[in-house]
C-alpha cells in the first residue's frame, strides 16, 4: 500500500522506535547513486510513459520517493560540490559547472553580464563526507564522474576516497570517435580507469567495479559513490537496446516538427537552443534503461551478500535533464525549462532513499529537500554522535521527515550568477513554503510563483503577491549578502543583436 503525504505533513512514524540492540550497534553501509543530467520525469514511477526503469521503481516501492527534491543549482559541478560538502554552492565557490560558460571572462556578445570566475576546484580543505566515513572507519568507494577539479591533486583519491575509478577531470565521457568507440565505449580516453575490451560500456564497467568492491569488502562498513556519467552527452548506448527504443518511438508516430518548439524570445541567439516536447529520444531511452538495469545489478549484489538491510541508499540526480539545448534529448514536464535554468526543470530532480528499518516502505514524501541534505543524513547515519557545525546548509533528512514544523520553516536558496548553455540567465532564487521567487540580474526584476499549485510556473505573482514577493526578495537578498555572494558585471562588449549560428541536431 502507498503512503501518501501532502506538503511539509510528514508522520513521525517514518523513524521507527524498534531497532534491535543488534541493530544499534552495526555501522550501516551507504551507497549513494548520482545519475548526470537525469530528469525529474525520467523515472516511470516519476510519470515517464516511455523510458523504463523497473529496478528505481522497485527501489522507490521498498523506500521512499521524494516528489520535492532539489539539486542545488541546475549544473552539475555545484550540486556535486553541495553534495560532498552538505553546504550552498555559494559557500563552496563552486557556482558553475567547470570550467564554466564564461570561463577567464569570456562571454558571447549578446550577454549582457560576465560573472565573476568560479571555483575550478572542491578545495581540499573542505571535510567531504567520504572524509567523514574514513574518520568512522568505513572503507571509501568512488566510480564515475567527479567534475570537481582540473587537477589530479582535487580529485576523490585526495578528498577522502580510498579508492577512486573514473572519477577526474572530465565532467563527460570524452574520445568519442564514432557511436560505438570512444566516449561511453572503450578507449575511454580516461586516466583513472584502464580500458576495457572492445565494445565494453562505461556504465557497465563503473557497476563491474562497485560489484568487486562490494565481494571483496570482507564485511566492514563502507560508503560507496556509482557516480554515474549518464545520461550526460555523447548520447550513446548499446545497439540492442537503441534498437528497441526506436521501435517504441515509431509506435508514437510524432512528426519532427511536433518535437520541438523553436519560436521562443529566448532561443534567438543560438540555433541549438529549442525545447523539447515529447519524450521519444530511443538513445537517450536506452542510455536510461541500461542506467537502472546497473543499478538493478548492484542492488541484487548487496542482496546477495545479505547486507541490504543495513545499507542506506541514496539516489538522485545532479540537475535536471537537459531539455533546451544539446539536441534537448529530455522532456521535464509539467516542470518548466530543465538544465541549466532556476525554473524546476533545472532543479527540481528525483530523489529515492531507501533504509530498511528506518523508512516505511512505498512512501511518497512532498517534504522538500536538497543535495546539502543527504551529507548530515549520511552523518548522522554513520555516527549517531555527529553534531554539524554552522557551515552546513544540509539537514538530516530523517529528522526532517520527523519534525514537520521544522521542516514548514526552512527556506531553501540558489544562486547561479551565470549563463548556461542551455538558454538560461543569471539569477539567484528562494523557495519559501509553496512560494519561490527568481531573481534576474539582468534586469533586476522577480518571479514569484506557487510551485505547487502551479507546478509548470506559468503563473507569475509578483505583481499580484506583491508583499509575498518583497518578503521573499528581502529574505534572498539577506542571505545573497550573509553567504558573501558574488555577482555578476555588466558586459562591456554587450551587442544585443548578435547571434551564434550554432547548428541544431533535429532528430
Amino acid at each position: 500500500m502507498m503512503v501518501r503525504m501532502k506538503a511539509f505533513l510528514v508522520a513521525s512514524c517514518l523513524v521507527f522506535s524498534f531497532i534491535t540492540p543488534a541493530q544499534k550497534t552495526r555501522q550501516p553501509n551507504v551507497l549513494i547513486i548520482l545519475a548526470d543530467d537525469l530528469g525529474w520525469a525520467d523515472l516511470t514511477s516519476y510519470g515517464s510513459t516511455f523510458y523504463e526503469t523497473p529496478n528505481l521503481d522497485n527501489l522507490a516501492s521498498q523506500g521512499i520517493r521524494f516528489t520535492q527534491a532539489y539539486a542545488t543549482c541546475p549544473v552539475c559541478s555545484p550540486s556535486r560540490a553541495s553534495l560532498m560538502t552538505g553546504k550552498y554552492t555559494v559557500k563552496t565557490g563552486v557556482t558553475d559547472w567547470i570550467k564554466g560558460r564564461q570561463a577567464d571572462g569570456k562571454a558571447m556578445p549578446y550577454e549582457k553580464l560576465i560573472a565573476k570566475p568560479t571555483a575550478y576546484q572542491l578545495a581540499l580543505e573542505e571535510k567531504t563526507i567520504a572524509e567523514v566515513a574514513a574518520d568512522n572507519h568505513y572503507q571509501t568507494f568512488f566510480a564515475g564522474k567527479w567534475h570537481l577539479g582540473e587537477y589530479e591533486k582535487y580529485w576523490p583519491d585526495h578528498q577522502g576516497f580510498q579508492v577512486n575509478t573514473g572519477g577526474w577531470s572530465s565532467g563527460s565521457p570524452t574520445g568519442k570517435i564514432n557511436d560505438t568507440t570512444g566516449g561511453y565505449f572503450t578507449p575511454y580516453a580516461n586516466p583513472k580507469i584502464k580500458d576495457g575490451p572492445p565494445g565494453e560500456y562505461i556504465t557497465d564497467r563503473l557497476a563491474d567495479e562497485c560489484i568487486n568492491f562490494i565481494d571483496k569488502n570482507g564485511g566492514r562498513p563502507f560508503l560507496m559513490e556509482y557516480a554515474l556519467y549518464a545520461v550526460h552527452n555523447p548520447l550513446q548506448a548499446p545497439a540492442a537496446l537503441i534498437k528497441k527504443y526506436e521501435a517504441k518511438k515509431k509506435q508514437l508516430a510524432v512528426q519532427n516538427q511536433d518535437r520541438f518548439a523553436k519560436d521562443e524570445p529566448w532561443m534567438q541567439f543560438e540555433n541549438g537552443w529549442k525545447r523539447r516536447l515529447v519524450q521519444d529520444n530511443s538513445v537517450y531511452a536506452a542510455m536510461i534503461e541500461n542506467m537502472d538495469w546497473n543499478i538493478g545489478r548492484i542492488l541484487r549484489k548487496l542482496k546477495d551478500k545479505g547486507i541490504d538491510d543495513n545499507t542506506l541508499i541514496i539516489f538522485t540526480s545532479d540537475n535536471g535533464g537537459l531539455s533546451t539545448a544539446e539536441g534537448s534529448p529530455t522532456v521535464n514536464g509539467p516542470l518548466r525549462a530543465g538544465k541549466g535554468w532556476l525554473y524546476e526543470g533545472g532543479i527540481r530532480v528525483p530523489a529515492i532513499l531507501y533504509w530498511k528499518g528506518k523508512i516505511v516502505p512505498a512512501t511518497v514524501s512532498d517534504l522538500p529537500i536538497t543535495t546539502a541534505d543527504f551529507y548530515p543524513t549520511i552523518a548522522k547515519a554513520i555516527n549517531e554522535r555527529f553534531q554539524k557545525d554552522k557551515a552546513i546548509d544540509g539537514e538530516n533528512i530523517l529528522a526532517l521527515l520527523a519534525d514537520s514544523n521544522a521542516a514548514k520553516k526552512r527556506d531553501l536558496c540558489w544562486h547561479y550568477p551565470h549563463y548556461s548553455n542551455q538558454g538560461g540567465k543569471p539569477g539567484s532564487a528562494i523557495r519559501s513554503g509553496n512560494y519561490k521567487l527568481i531573481y534576474n540580474y539582468e534586469d533586476s526584476t522577480s518571479e514569484l510563483y506557487d510551485v505547487v499549485k502551479d507546478i509548470s510556473e506559468k503563473n507569475n505573482l509578483a505583481s499580484s503577491e506583491k508583499k509575498i514577493a518583497e518578503r521573499l526578495k528581502e529574505k534572498l537578498m539577506k542571505w545573497l549578502h550573509d553567504t558573501h555572494a558574488l555577482f555578476p558585471d555588466k558586459n562591456p562588449n554587450y551587442k544585443p543583436t548578435s547571434k551564434v549560428l550554432a547548428k541544431g541536431q533535429d532528430e
